[in-house]
């Protein structure tokens, strides 16, 4: 009996098996959404990154793709504090983010 012989030069080579976080991350850099994915992890961390205090009274709502961060303050005198520290937060905010770094915050006055 004779076997057919298959080509198998299509085939990718083989590879190491490689964890699940790193497999994502590979993927989202490829596609092009590391960066974003970066920017969005910021709004889940907001409370860790400015404290109790300014979280209380400030929330972020949206990050544009180009980086500029839209956050909701609760009162006028609280969005003037805020814009005078916007250079400490960024710097809070944007520390050890390689990709996704936040390039400007635009205070809103809550309704």
């Amino acid at each position: 009996m004779l076997w057919a012989v298959t080509d198998r030069s299509n085939r990718p080579p083989k590879s190491r098996p490689v964890a699940v976080a790193e497999a994502l991350e590979g993927y989202l850099k490829r596609a092009g959404l590391a960066r974003r994915v970066g920017q969005a992890q910021m709004i889940p961390d907001w409370p860790r990154l400015v404290g109790p205090q300014i979280a209380a009274v400030a929330t972020p709502e949206s990050i544009t793709p180009d980086g500029v961060l839209f956050v909701r303050v609760a009162t006028s005198s609280w969005m003037n504090e805020l814009q005078l520290m916007t250079p400490d937060i960024m710097a809070r905010v944007n520390a050890g983010r390689g990709a996704g770094r936040i390039t400007t915050i635009r205070w809103l006055l809550s309704r």
